[in-house]
């Protein structure tokens, strides 16, 4: 192993622990001089310090509680969903003295590694004098990234980290940081945090008017259309959901997995996303898509689902074989990218709509399954935690739409014993009961500003 430590001197003073190091010779070093290095970590810190800030992120109140542990706060999420953002909104108030600042997703890091990070907290030094809070920008990119973590934080550092592959960080943090780690999931905005981006009128929900609830199921259908990526709401004249959806293919999944046949990674990609809700097989997909083998399609998709594009949802079942054996809801990250790269013949206002509703309680847990009766009717969602069955459509207008899910909802209901149930539509309805279990007919739009 390479030596890079030439002296440590340790200080007293404040509990600080100083480091005094000499460049040591690397591939990555040797590509830089110090001032370049210099004006790479300033330049850096300058940019993001800079950062337009937006609206509060919901998810920012995590981040800040875990501020009084030592241990390192993991931010993961799609490309583009806000992670940056939601790290400079806590950099303002530590105050701009108080922190490191490295970006791995810039490509003068290209061939750093862990044992690099030695050479670069000298510079740091330099440059920034003596603190104690790194703000680490796409670590996934740095091999080995979790040695040096671990390093600092037994120094004292603390860590907020953002990254976006969930696999990599989860396995990393498992060998290395486990029980040090607080995990923070960010996903695009909610419709809450768009109403707020858009500056529209997020109404009493107990005291609506009628032009008000006119207002928000508007409000909702421009949701539904547009998805929820700040940048793409920001600059909607540019392509960037294509933009996106190529960087998380072929940077984040070919590239990283070192897929050879980069066509038929697309075309099962294309076909998840213009499918949203639809229930998958892998044989079928298999033979539809003439992509080798049942394994090379699973490992496809669980690809997808590390980099935040898609998500897979299991049937509920007492038995865990058929829960892994039967077919999977598919939902996709953004309803924009649904639309944006997706291909439908009309718009699917129902299957969107599901979609976000489903973003909604991925928000808040994982443990989300749905539910298929033996007589063949099937509920959307099933939550054991709580024993909520829910149902989502368009509108109750249509008299077999209403006894569709009422059927799927009442066989569900003689199997499971659930709790409550509920119904998410365009509208408000009457409550009513099926075998002693009260079923709730909700507005989609509201329940999404309280779910």
């Amino acid at each position: 192993m390479k030596q890079v430590i030439d002296q440590i001197v340790f200080v007293d003073t404040e509990n600080y622990l100083r480091y005094h190091f000499s460049m040591s010779e690397s591939p990555w070093a040797s590509r830089w001089t110090k001032d370049q290095i210099k004006s790479m970590v300033l330049e850096q810190f300058e940019f993001f310090w800079n950062l337009e800030t937006g609206i509060v992120r919901t998810q920012l109140s995590q981040v800040e509680s875990a501020r009084s542990v030592p241990h390192a706060v993991i931010v993961s999420g799609l490309r583009r969903a806000g992670k940056s953002t939601l790290l400079a909104q806590l950099a303002h108030k530590l105050g701009s003295d108080q922190f490191y600042y490295v970006n791995f997703e810039d490509d003068r890091f290209l061939g750093f590694e862990a044992d690099d990070a030695n050479d670069l907290y000298q510079i740091l030094l330099e440059v920034f004098g003596e603190r104690k809070i790194f703000i680490i920008d796409e670590v996934q990119n740095i091999t080995g990234w979790e040695h040096f973590v671990r390093r600092f934080m037994d120094m004292g550092f603390k860590f907020y980290i953002t990254g976006s592959n969930a696999s990599l960080l989860s396995k990393e943090l498992g060998t290395r940081l486990t029980g040090r780690y607080v995990p923070i999931e960010l996903f695009p905005f909610s419709f809450k945090e768009y109403l707020e981006f858009r500056e529209e009128e997020i109404p009493n929900l107990k005291r609506m008017t009628t032009i008000q609830h006119a207002r928000l199921q508007s409000s909702l259908q421009t949701y539904l259309e547009s998805g929820g990526i700040p940048d793409v709401l920001k600059y909607p004249e540019l392509p960037l959901l294509r933009t996106l959806y190529d960087d998380v293919l072929y940077r984040d999944i070919a590239t990283r997995y070192r897929l050879d046949d980069v066509t038929a990674i697309r075309e099962l990609a294309f076909y998840l996303i213009s499918n949203p809700t639809s229930l998958i097989s892998f044989n079928k997909l298999k033979d539809q898509l003439r992509l080798g083998s049942v394994n090379t399609i699973k490992n496809y998709i669980s690809y997808m689902e590390n980099s935040w594009l898609v998500f897979t949802l299991n049937v509920y079942d007492y038995s865990v074989k058929r829960q892994q054996i039967a077919p999977k809801k598919i939902y996709c990250i953004d309803t924009g990218l649904v639309n944006k790269v997706g291909f439908g013949f009309s718009p699917n206002t129902g299957k969107l709509l599901e979609n976000l509703v489903f973003l909604t309680l991925r928000r808040t847990t994982q443990d989300i399954y749905y539910f298929s009766s033996p007589g063949g009717y099937e509920v959307d969602f099933y939550l054991p935690e709580t024993r909520q069955l829910i149902q989502v459509t368009q509108n109750l207008n249509n008299a077999p739409t209403r006894e569709r899910e009422v059927r799927a909802l009442q066989d569900a209901i003689q199997v499971l014993n659930p709790k409550s149930a509920l119904i998410l539509t365009d509208a408000n309805g009457k409550d009513f009961e099926i075998d002693g279990v009260t079923v709730r007919i909700r507005s989609a739009a509201e329940w999404m500003l309280n779910p």
